[in-house]
């Protein structure tokens, strides 16, 4: 469930005394549901994580992972060798994991230097604390962190965005695409031919200096890939089949399959190992999630291990062309954009031609169906559609969970089945709410 092994980082710690630690703090539940089985960091926007941009900033130091406590398990096994929940040095620079790191992060808050909380409006972006007060906070890990954590220290307002909500990083998709190509073509790749893998002669790449094209990848005859308007990344051992269109800026993860006559326009990213067709736009899509077959998805964002059906369509731009309104946490939330299509959890499956709504909502491990339009807020572990909506049962969502890993060749760790169940208790509330059995 957790999708960490797609962040392209550089773990070589150097004994530095200041350490750095990405955290999550109050808030993090505006980012339901895709942050129930992932910490806030681990989101992708652009090419790479929250998690990866941050640490990119700060080459070679130690650095340490902070999260809610029933995710600790999960995040411990996934990134082995990296102290999670624990400090181990004398000084600490903090970064809220909600942050959107820009490539001069290091510029605008040093790693070192006097103890400082650093804000942007009402969020924290990052505090660098030492001495006693950095003792305090050691011992009140297993808490979010807040603002009260940090107090007495002086504060300066930057410029730098935090992700509020999972719009926010639907609306900065294009331009962190941007950055982080950058990054990798400066950073990573300088010097390096553009174009790597297998190319047919029959496809078309315009404006190849936009273009990235790793070893392994296979892109076969009628593709046209455009870097025109934007970069274009394709990660190794994926494979473009045939007159499919890709406009820039798109990022196509590792061993990702991109199906024969899928438009892919500007602003999407694909993890890896996933399946996508049809027509796809300004949207994000976490590893090992199918989204193979017709249909429109658009300003979107999708979490891991989702299967959507032939011919499900979202709308994401409302007939009357106004802000689209969104249920978060109970209350309904002007987005304040014009274009936002479904926000969907991990493991949640689609029936063909299901249709949704502006602003959708679907949680965790959701199965859905039927006619017509669902509520625009579906709690995680839903069935049905717009004739009824039941609880899907625990032990059925497990099973499905296991059988569908097990076909590409993963397995649901003990620990994330466990997770599975956390999840399941958490949204009883909601659930019942909207009179489901339990």
């Amino acid at each position: 469930m957790i999708t960490s092994k797609n962040v392209k980082l550089h773990d070589n710690f150097n004994e530095a005394i200041v350490q750095l630690c990405v955290f999550e703090g109050i808030n993090y539940d505006r980012l339901e549901p895709l942050i129930f089985s992932r910490p806030t960091y681990h989101l992708i926007c652009g090419i790479n994580s929250l998690r990866a941009k941050i640490v990119r900033s700060y080459p070679g130091i130690k650095y340490s992972l902070h999260c809610r406590s029933y995710l600790d398990s999960v995040v411990r096994i996934h990134n082995p060798g990296i102290p999670i929940n624990k400090i181990e040095d004398n000084s600490c620079l903090f970064i809220n994991g909600r942050v959107l790191a820009p490539l001069n992060m290091a510029e605008i808050i040093p790693l070192e230097g006097e103890d400082k909380l650093y804000i942007n409006g009402d969020s924290i972006v990052a505090a660098r604390v030492s001495g006693s007060k950095l003792d305090e906070i050691k011992n009140r890990l297993h808490d979010l962190l807040s603002e009260s954590n940090f107090g007495g220290l002086p504060v300066e307002k930057v410029d730098v965005k935090t992700i509020d909500y999972i719009w926010d990083l639907v609306n900065n998709n294009g331009p962190e695409i941007y950055s982080d190509f950058k990054y990798l073509m400066e950073k990573v790749h300088a010097g390096e031919e553009n174009i790597k893998g297998k190319i047919h002669p029959g496809a078309y790449i315009i404006e190849k200096d936009n273009v990235y094209i790793e070893e392994g990848a296979v892109i076969k005859p009628g593709v046209v890939i455009d870097g025109t308007k934007g970069p274009v990344y394709i990660d190794r051992e994926a494979i473009i089949y045939p007159n499919a269109v890709l406009e820039g800026a798109v990022y196509i993860g590792e061993s990702t399959l991109v199906k024969s006559g899928a438009i892919l326009y500007e602003n999407v990213s694909v993890g890896k190992v996933c399946k996508v067709g049809g027509e796809i736009e300004d949207s994000i899509i976490l590893p090992y999630t199918n989204k193979q077959h017709s249909g429109f998805l658009g300003h979107s964002y999708l979490g891991s291990w989702v299967n959507i059906g032939a011919d499900t369509n979202c709308s994401d731009l409302k007939n009357n062309y106004g802000f689209v309104k969104v249920y978060v946490n109970g209350e309904v939330v002007d987005s304040g954009s014009q274009f936002l299509g479904v926000i969907m959890g991990d493991h949640t499956k689609t029936a063909i031609n299901t249709m949704f709504n502006t602003g959708t909502i679907v949680g965790v491990s959701c199965n859905i169906f039927g006619a017509g339009f669902p509520p625009k807020y579906l709690p995680s572990f839903s069935w049905g559609g717009t004739d009824a909506l039941t609880t899907y049962d625990i032990e059925r969502s497990i099973e499905t969970a296991k059988r569908v890993m097990e076909r590409r060749f993963e397995s649901l760790h003990d620990v994330e089945e466990k997770l599975f169940r956390k999840i399941f208790d958490l949204t009883k509330k909601e659930r019942r709410k909207r009179g489901y059995p339990y």
